[in-house]
């Protein structure tokens, strides 16, 4: 399987997005778009608004009044993302592929054979060949991490919210899935949120820092070539000193 199924790229643009907690705004009036069809990366200091973000994009959280998120295509964006979060969410009497399969069954949709075809060549893309039974408690933190990973792509959505999918992978792991991530979801529109700005500059078309309270994102880097970019290529280098600058200066302001 080279890819998921080829869908229309779809941008999402959010207008005036505002989240508060306890009265205290993470984010006010905040604008903010994701490019059709590429990777958008936010980088930012912890606690300052990044899932929070992804979670009000994904609709997990009621936006206040004002607030509104709007797809290039004039239709809603609910239904059509996948989120993954930081946390694996496995259930865990449920075996891996059961946990991959676990939102087509729900829904009741596909052919229960495809869907378990599609399933296991997914476990095994993701380096789980043989541990299609395995529970969640007789694996390791990263293999739990890709299985939700592999869940993640099994939902086959335009837009694809990832919080931090690959932290739990070791550096080696972590480089080749980056490069799995970058095949299975070409064209697809991608929000990463990620701690590593090199994993930023070797994936994203664009990337911000968030920083402040309430808080803000920046002017987008914009990467030249087509990711994965190699990390050890000069220019790529030069801005990653520009990103740590700029990861100084959100940390002062949080």
């Amino acid at each position: 399987m080279a890819r998921l199924h080829a869908q229309e790229s779809l941008g999402v643009s959010i207008h005036a997005a505002r989240l508060e907690y306890d009265g205290v705004p993470l984010f006010a009036d905040l604008d903010f778009s994701l490019e059709a069809g590429g990777w958008t990366c936010v980088l930012g200091p912890s606690g300052v608004g990044k899932t929070s973000l992804l979670r009000l994009i994904a609709g997990l959280v009621e936006p206040w009044e004002g607030s509104h998120i709007s797809c290039t295509d004039g239709a809603p964006l609910a239904g059509r993302s996948a989120f993954m979060a930081q946390q694996d969410l496995l259930l865990p009497w449920l075996t891996a592929l059961q946990n991959v399969v676990l939102g087509e069954r729900l829904r009741r949709s596909g052919n229960r054979q495809s869907t378990n075809t599609k399933a296991h060549e997914l476990l095994s893309r993701v380096g789980l060949r043989g541990k299609e039974r395995a529970l969640p408690a007789t694996l390791s933190s990263g293999q739990r991490q890709r299985v939700a990973l592999a869940r993640t792509l099994m939902e086959d959505r335009q837009v694809v919210l990832m919080d931090e999918p690959f932290s739990a992978l070791d550096a080696i792991t972590r480089h080749r899935h980056q490069e799995l991530a970058v095949e299975l979801l070409d064209a697809r529109t991608v929000l990463l949120v990620t701690h590593d700005p090199l994993e930023a500059l070797r994936l994203g078309r664009r990337i911000h820092v968030m920083s402040g309270r309430p808080a803000v994102l920046d002017e987008a880097l914009s990467p030249a070539g087509r990711p994965p970019r190699d990390v050890a290529d000069p220019a790529i280098q030069r801005q990653y000193a520009e990103l740590l600058v700029r990861l100084a200066a959100a940390k002062e302001a949080a």
